[in-house]
């Protein structure tokens, strides 16, 4: 064999390896596609937020029931952002493993997943006590924290670019706690504008090159 034979074999061998080692059908669109339905969300739970007050404001009493009706409001409107989210991610990444040719659900996915669903569950759990407490001043910073672990976590079994998303989304978390008034925006730019600078540069990165 030739040296570029040989080269060409190594190439071969070290992309075999990484593609069974790691799950590598992660789109950029998918981080954007989240990123958007975190800013839609943000936007929505601003313009009720900003009527709830405008009501107090109105009556100049506190209402018991309107603020629970805005908390489940609130909370149903993070659940359908998250969905929004997992669908859009879903598509984009079936659509890269199509495209080349790849599994989308073999081992390595199925750690990724674990890997992922660990922290947020621990989060989640966490968050539920939150609310139950009535300590929802701290869920903004508790979800970005929880969320950027489990990401980290996962990181080992896909590209190593997501753990740079996993530790800024646990650092604007950290930071989300000493301006807990500011939740919303903290929300908007981890769950918003991370996303889609972090979508943006993996699709620049990864998959210009396929789409050109």
């Amino acid at each position: 064999m030739t040296d570029q034979q040989h080269l060409q074999a190594l190439t071969d061998i070290k992309r075999l390896m990484e593609r069974s080692s790691r799950f590598i059908s992660l789109s950029g669109l998918s981080g954007i596609s989240a990123g958007i339905s975190g800013l839609v969300g943000a936007f929505i739970a601003r313009n009720w937020l900003v009527e709830y007050y405008n009501r107090w404001d109105a009556t100049g009493a506190y209402n018991d029931a309107d603020y629970r009706t805005l908390k489940y409001r609130l909370i149903a409107l993070g659940l359908a952002v998250m969905a929004a989210a997992l669908a859009g991610g879903t598509f984009f990444t079936w659509r890269k493993a199509r495209q080349n040719n790849l599994p989308i659900w073999d081992l390595t996915a199925r750690k990724v997943l674990i890997n992922t669903a660990i922290p947020l569950g621990a989060g989640g759990a966490f968050i539920a006590g939150l609310l139950f407490n009535h300590f929802e001043v701290l869920v903004a910073p508790t979800c970005l924290v929880f969320y950027g672990l489990a990401i980290i976590n996962a990181s080992k079994y896909t590209l190593p670019d997501v753990k740079y998303l996993g530790i800024c989304e646990t650092i604007l978390g950290i930071l989300n706690l000493f301006f807990l008034r500011k939740g919303l925006y903290f929300w908007a730019a981890g769950f918003g504008l991370l996303h889609i600078i972090y979508g943006a540069l993996m699709w620049w990165k990864y998959e210009r090159k396929r789409t050109i």
